[in-house]
């Protein structure tokens, strides 16, 4: 079957929008199809015996033949990055694994908005269904402000915590972090905010914005 004769129109290139062809995460933006496209919306078609509009759509989109399927029917774990890449991750991983072995008491600090509540609900329930009773911190947004606090941090060190794990927080908390380690703390930064040139004391950083985390997953929340 001609492109011409399933309807298909064929342009060579793009017309930008007021000079825009990509979005701000750097995918292309298309009101037509070139011809290597028109010609694998055709054979999306084919295959798949999927509308004409959707195929094209597909193959605006770049979606390979044989990637058609996973993408209509896509699942959480063909679809979730590699946590591996993230720079620290590992030591992260180990350090809290070895509380869980060994019985720690381990706090996490949270935040206060949505996925700082989120990562502390969600980690506490990790370490409970481990075996540990952790103890966990969200701070007044009025009386303590964003972050982890020399206060609360020796408030949770005198109740036994050998294992401060931050959450939506921590790595920017440069004097807060550092009282934590005098007090004999390990720690275990969790977050996504931007991060400058001096990072904080702790055994493991995992943050996909610190300058030199490679992974690519800056658009990642803290959860």
């Amino acid at each position: 079957m001609a492109l011409a004769s399933w309807g298909v129109t064929v342009h060579p290139t793009n017309r930008p929008f007021l000079g825009v062809t990509t979005s701000a995460t750097g995918r292309t933006w298309r009101d037509r199809l070139d011809l290597r496209a028109a010609q694998s919306a055709l054979a999306i078609t084919q295959r798949y015996d999927l509308p004409e509009l959707l195929a094209r759509i597909l193959a605006g989109r770049g979606v390979a033949i044989e990637e058609v399927p996973a993408y209509l029917d896509p699942a959480i774990r063909t679809l979730l990055p590699d946590p591996n890449t993230l720079t620290d991750m590992d030591a992260a991983v180990e350090r809290l694994a070895a509380a869980v072995c060994t019985g720690e008491t381990v706090a996490v600090f949270g935040d206060y908005d949505v996925d700082g509540a989120t990562s502390t609900a969600l980690l506490v329930s990790v370490l409970r269904a481990g075996g540990l009773d952790p103890l966990f911190h969200i701070p007044d947004r009025i009386f303590e402000g964003y972050g982890p606090n020399i206060g609360a941090i020796e408030q949770l060190a005198a109740r036994g915590v050998t294992l401060l794990v931050t959450v939506d927080c921590g790595t920017t908390s440069l004097e807060p972090l550092a009282a934590a380690r005098r007090l004999g703390l390990d720690v275990v930064v969790i977050d996504h905010h931007q991060a400058g040139e001096t990072l904080p004391e702790a055994d493991a950083i995992v943050n996909p914005n610190r300058e030199d985390d490679l992974s690519g997953l800056g658009h990642l929340c803290a959860v």
